[in-house]
């Protein structure tokens, strides 16, 4: 068995264990993507953090072919089969989490938001739930490592979250197709996919006009375009609605790309089976109270199971978001407060009425892309103003993972999830916490950047110069 011991003065402990796994060049955006598990791997002497139960100090987790299975007490070792040549690692100091995860981003369809380029998260027309995100993605896209060094090793990608109005052309972008979730290393968009259809997204209009100095549009004619706008998602759910029907009595019924796309979010006719799959969620970006009740309302109509996605005003409106059954993603703490009356922290504590409520919530970052390796800071900004840290750990592991459909298998330290997961120095919502390893369905992942090979390169020049030692 070889045994890996990890030291707070081993900055380098994850260079000592990586030749075991992987070959993996250091600049990840061009770099070799982990191949998959082939030894069992055992971590012990560390505390476990299990987020769906208890932490357990100096305890031990196991995983196999990406796979927990079996996470330890103090004391208790597990025992392997002859010749399967285990993998040990004695994390002594260091805490074990479950991989983090973004509820909300556009990871791998955005590069350099200022080159046109590189960004492929709109698409043209209206109504298109044909399209899903996981297909655009690239694969080598130098965010994802970086996003990865902040222990989030799973997102959901969205496509284009705005709509826009064009005069007589009408509404576009209402509905601009299915999220994704995905892992954040894999060869390809195959590889990345963990749900390449996690559900439908619709972009909410506002249910009332704008009255503001940036406002060139009169309210009369804000209010008819908005109604133009639910006039044609209501269109599109009856369209997909009665195409379901005539499918179900005609199987030879022509096939229509767009509602064929839309089945999977609409109710079941008939009492579901245990073999059926489980309706998807519909994710509506909607901010304001009168959005969110609105877009519930509208969710009732079509029968809907909805998602609000921003919710900056989700507090208001916690009774029809209970009544709906309704999942919440905050998309930030991080914003100026709305009204000139509200409170300074209003964002900050937004999380602590959701959970006093009782409201199914998690956290998104609210950055771009590039950026997003802020979540944990966005969570610990609600801890700051009051939120318990384990609320705040779960928001960002456990909450988004049964928001997204995807928690049987990801969001905590069980055995017969996948095993994705980090070892840090510290609680992993700290700024000056350490990720010093991240394994993603059992493979060990390179934490290596483009940030990382940059502050190596200028830390040589500080040498060169004789400002900094040698170490």
């Amino acid at each position: 068995m070889n045994t890996i011991t990890f030291s707070r003065l081993m900055p380098r402990c994850l260079a000592s264990l990586m030749p075991l796994f992987a070959s993996i060049a250091l600049a990840q955006d061009l770099g070799v993507k982990a191949p998959p598990q082939t030894r069992p791997v055992y971590i012990h002497n560390a505390t476990i953090h299990t987020v769906s139960g208890d932490t357990i100090e100096a305890g031990g987790i196991v995983f196999d072919a990406g796979v927990i299975t079996a996470v330890l007490p103090a004391g208790m070792t597990p025992a392997f089969a002859p010749g399967s040549n285990p993998i040990e690692i004695d994390a002594e100091g260091l805490h074990v989490y479950p991989g983090l995860i973004a509820p909300y981003t556009q990871l791998g369809l955005t590069e350099i938001q200022a080159v046109r380029a590189t960004l492929d998260f709109r698409e043209v027309g209206t109504i298109a739930p044909e399209v899903r995100a996981a297909v655009a993605l690239n694969p080598d896209s130098t965010l994802l490592p970086v996003t990865r060094s902040s222990g989030i090793l799973t997102a959901a990608v969205f496509p284009g979250t705005t709509y826009e109005i064009f005069g007589d052309a009408g509404p576009r972008g209402l509905i601009p197709g299915r999220a994704s979730v995905i892992r954040l290393d894999g060869w390809t968009w195959e590889d990345l996919a963990i749900l390449d259809d996690a559900g439908l997204v619709v972009n909410f209009p506002l249910t009332r006009p704008v009255v503001a100095w940036w406002m060139d549009e009169p309210p009369e004619g804000q209010s008819d375009n908005i109604q133009r706008a639910i006039a044609a998602l209501d269109e599109a759910f009856r369209n997909a609605a009665a195409y379901r029907d005539a499918r179900a009595a005609n199987p030879d019924h022509p096939t229509d790309l767009r509602y064929e796309a839309m089945l999977r979010a609409l109710p079941p006719t008939t009492a579901p089976s245990p073999a059926a799959p489980p309706q998807l969620p519909t994710f509506f970006i909607a901010h304001d109270m009168d959005q969110i009740t609105g877009a519930l309302a509208f969710a009732q109509r079509h029968g809907l199971r909805p998602v609000i996605v921003g919710a900056r005003d989700s507090d208001r409106c916690t009774e029809q978001l209970k009544a709906a059954g309704a999942g919440v993603i905050i998309e930030s703490s991080y914003r100026m407060p709305k009204r000139d009356d509200s409170p300074y922290d209003e964002l900050f504590t937004l999380p602590q009425r959701l959970e006093a409520a009782g409201i199914p919530w998690c956290f998104a970052s609210g950055e771009e892309a590039a950026h997003e390796r802020n979540l944990p800071l966005a969570a610990a900004m609600a801890v700051a103003y009051g939120l318990p840290p384990d609320a705040a750990l779960r928001a960002v592991t456990l909450s988004p993972a049964t928001v997204l459909g995807v928690g049987d298998r990801l969001g905590s330290l069980d055995a017969g999830k996948a095993a994705t997961l980090i070892i840090t120095d510290a609680h992993p919502l700290e700024a000056t916490t350490h990720v010093h390893l991240a394994f993603i369905d059992g493979r060990a992942i390179d934490l290596e950047n483009k940030h990382t090979t940059l502050a190596r390169k200028y830390l040589e020049k500080y040498r060169q110069l004789g400002l900094v030692g040698g170490e």
